[in-house]
């Protein structure tokens, strides 16, 4: 059995869930569903949350509540999303987890006796909505271009340093060597010029006296950590690292197989495929296997924000719609590393047209025939190969290919239905109406399972009427 390891990114607890994190779940979640439940697979799917960092330490003493009071809080609306949106992952971790801290703590150790950590005293211009410094040629007009409504803070102090350019050389050999590193395949082309254009050192570390919510630096009781050097470590101590190396081992990879498969949006691409790989590199482990980078999700053509007034909350619109249909349009109806817009009104269209008017109506026409005329069940059909283009779109992390490949069969399906009516030949010739509807019934339990890894309530309730051979509750009601 072999292994297989998906992580998101954390999400900052300082909002609840939007529709964007949604996105990067649902995705990843069908990746791991498709390993595990397709591919026989052993998988470990982690998610969690990201819970130290400026931002975070100032909503919580804007609101009045101890930074942990804080955390908590909001990692459990984040927690829920698990239910909502019917996901598989197997490990939730936390950055204020004990565990992490150690491992984040020996990770620090560890790069810093590779020579790659120092102090240095520094001045710079600091985005706290990105948890980031910014240099002139990022910044449009003066401002972040990703929180224009935040002014850039000033930060003059002595912190310890990651010494980011000593692997420049490292990164483009990383790159060159495995063409898929980055998936699309631009991505890959633009961290290549990124990193091709020189690197600079970075600050991993704030003064206490400032900042006092962070994990503290090892040796230094006057430094805490920088949120984003503490936070990627998540990917690993998740895996019980550094305290169980056999289980890192077995999931994370080795340098001559790494194994790790990251799912990121496009404003983490240098955080996840360029510094986290560099500092994996000093600490001695092994990279990542591949990068995949999704994009934004937009409200009727304006960026998605509370100040905006225009956040969609995705766990209202599960119990409102169900799991399966907001899986449905994230999967479906966005590109996979593309961007996309969120309207209600685009979404009902196409839960109606898609679901409600071709996979639920099709379910119906030919399970009502199935439990009108079949005598008896359909045998369970023997374990079959997938078809190529489908294994191929998701060898490729292709989620929407492979969508689209189940939808073009149901539309397929349903044209067939139309040509050779099976209601009149059950009439006309009972034995070859018989010996037809079942056909329908076989190729049906495909469509579900194919649909297993992204619609999986849907898969489940096709499976099991076509296996009972009764006639079908209504999977997609339709929508006014």
């Amino acid at each position: 059995m072999r292994n297989f390891y998906l992580t998101t990114t954390l999400p900052y607890v300082n909002a609840a869930p939007h529709i964007g994190f949604a996105l990067e779940m649902v995705q990843a979640d069908a990746l791991a569903r498709y390993h595990r439940d397709i591919l026989g697979e052993k998988v470990v799917f982690n998610t969690g949350t990201d819970e130290h960092g400026l931002k975070i330490y100032r909503q919580a003493l804007a609101e009045g509540k101890d930074p942990q009071e804080y955390a908590d809080e909001y990692a459990a609306k984040f927690g829920r999303l698990k239910e909502a949106l019917n996901l598989s992952y197997t490990n939730f971790i936390r950055t204020t987890d004990p565990a992490h801290k150690t491992a984040a703590q020996e990770f620090w150790r560890r790069s810093k006796a590779k020579g790659d950590i120092e102090k240095r005293k520094y001045e710079t211009r600091y985005c706290v909505g990105c948890e980031l410094e910014k240099t002139d040629s990022e910044l449009l007009d003066g401002k972040c271009p990703l929180h224009p409504n935040l002014e850039l803070e000033l930060i003059a102090e002595e912190n310890w340093f990651f010494k980011f350019k000593n692997y420049e050389e490292a990164l483009l050999d990383l790159y060159e060597s495995r063409p898929d590193f980055v998936l699309p395949e631009h991505r890959l082309k633009e961290i290549k010029n990124f990193v091709a254009g020189g690197l600079a050192d970075f600050s991993i570390s704030r003064l206490k006296s400032k900042m006092p919510w962070g994990i503290p630096v090892p040796d230094d009781d006057e430094q805490v950590m920088y949120v984003w050097f503490d936070a990627l470590i998540n990917y690993v101590s998740t895996l019980g690292w550094p305290a169980d190396e056999a289980r890192f081992a077995e999931f994370w990879g080795t340098a001559a197989e790494p194994n790790a498969i990251q799912i990121a949006g496009k404003d983490n691409l240098r955080q996840q495929a360029a510094i986290w790989q560099a500092m994996l590199m000093s600490a001695g482990l092994p990279t990542s296997r591949q990068i995949l980078v999704h994009g934004f999700l937009t409200s009727d053509g304006a960026k998605i924000s509370k100040s905006m007034g225009n956040v969609v909350d995705p766990i209202a619109l599960a119990q409102t719609y169900g799991a399966d249909a907001l899986r449905f349009w994230l999967l479906k109806e966005v590109p996979t590393f593309g961007d996309a817009d969120f309207t209600l009104e685009r979404f009902k269209e196409a839960y109606n047209a898609h679901l409600a008017n071709g996979l639920g109506n099709l379910v119906s026409r030919i399970m009502t025939l199935a439990a009108e005329h079949l005598p008896e069940p359909i045998e369970r059909p023997p374990v079959a190969p997938f078809p190529e283009e489908y294994t191929s779109a998701l060898a490729n992390a292709d989620l929407k290919g492979a969508m689209d490949f189940v939808w073009a069969k149901i539309q397929s399906l349903d044209q067939r239905i139309a040509e050779i009516e099976p209601y009149k030949l059950i009439k006309s010739d009972p034995a070859k109406g018989r010996a037809l509807i079942a056909e329908l019934t076989v190729e049906l339990y495909w469509i579900g399972r194919w649909l297993n890894p992204f619609l999986p309530a849907a898969n489940v309730a096709i499976k099991e009427t076509v296996l009972a051979n009764k006639k079908p509750p209504v999977l997609f009601p339709r929508l006014s």
